[in-house]
């Protein structure tokens, strides 16, 4: 397959990023370094937040890092398990806003489903495990394949995918787990529907004004979406995996690459 490669961020010309006004960042091996969030990065997205850019972390992270990071960090919201939900904090009504596509009795209803699912996956594929943030989860299966275990081969990781999707479940590719749920939803879709309900913006007729970062497979709806997306170095060895790759990828990896992206962008203001 052919690859189209990103081209370096510093090509993104001064129009675009001077009309950047919302930040969307994927967080495992985007905004973490070998699973750390580093001071840099987190002052990375301080500094977006207090420059008036509206910052949202979109990942496969379950529901309860989700209530966390909505609550403390310098962000706007967050979308989480792949698009299953969004979370924000409503600091003048102090509560916590929580949307999720499936209702309460759907979720509750699929626990038993995706346990045995898992149950099948870990005696199928040995090696693997269940993610140590499944007990946080409201909605999806996460199969660790090198976060907490020694990196399963590609081929083992595509029999995760392959089992997932045998029991009608939609399978995505993390850089450390394979996530697996029931529904057709996506991380852009759960974006749509935040921007929309919340923030009162047609995501469809303002992706000008976004910009996506991430590194992985699961990435992919978001990267082929918006105009302006940037892979952080790290992305090189998953771009053989992505059929729309970023228009822009950094120097630097991981944590130190989104800080590099909010240099760039605040240094147009």
């Amino acid at each position: 397959m052919s690859v189209t490669l990103p081209r370096p961020l510093a090509e993104m010309p001064d129009r675009v990023r001077r009309s950047i006004r919302g930040v969307l960042t994927d967080i495992d091996d985007t905004l973490t370094t070998e699973g750390k969030l580093t001071a840099e990065a987190y002052s990375a997205l301080q500094r977006l937040h207090a420059a008036g850019k509206l910052v949202v972390p979109v990942t496969g992270r379950p529901a309860g890092w989700c209530d966390h990071i909505a609550r403390m960090w310098p962000v706007d919201a967050v979308v989480g398990e792949n698009g299953a939900l969004y979370m924000r904090y409503d600091a003048a009504r102090r509560t916590l806003v929580r949307r999720f596509v499936a209702s309460d009795a759907a979720r509750a209803a699929q626990r038993a489903r995706l346990a045995a699912i898992g149950e099948e996956i870990l005696a199928a594929v040995p090696g693997s495990a269940l993610a140590s943030d499944q007990h946080y989860r409201e909605t999806d299966l996460a199969i660790d394949y090198c976060e907490d275990v020694p990196p399963l081969a590609r081929v083992d990781v595509d029999r995760v995918v392959a089992t997932m999707e045998a029991h009608g479940m939609t399978a995505k590719v993390s850089s450390i787990h394979v996530n697996g749920w029931f529904g057709t939803y996506d991380k852009l879709a759960m974006t749509r529907t935040l921007m929309r309900e919340v923030f009162a913006h047609d995501l469809d007729a303002q992706r000008d004004a976004f910009v996506f970062v991430g590194d992985s497979p699961n990435d992919a709806p978001m990267f082929a979406f918006f105009p302006h997306t940037v892979g952080v170095a790290n992305l090189h060895r998953f771009l053989d995996r992505i059929p729309t790759p970023p228009a822009y990828i950094t120097a630097r990896e991981a944590g130190a690459g989104f800080a590099e992206l909010a240099d760039f962008l605040l240094d147009a203001t």
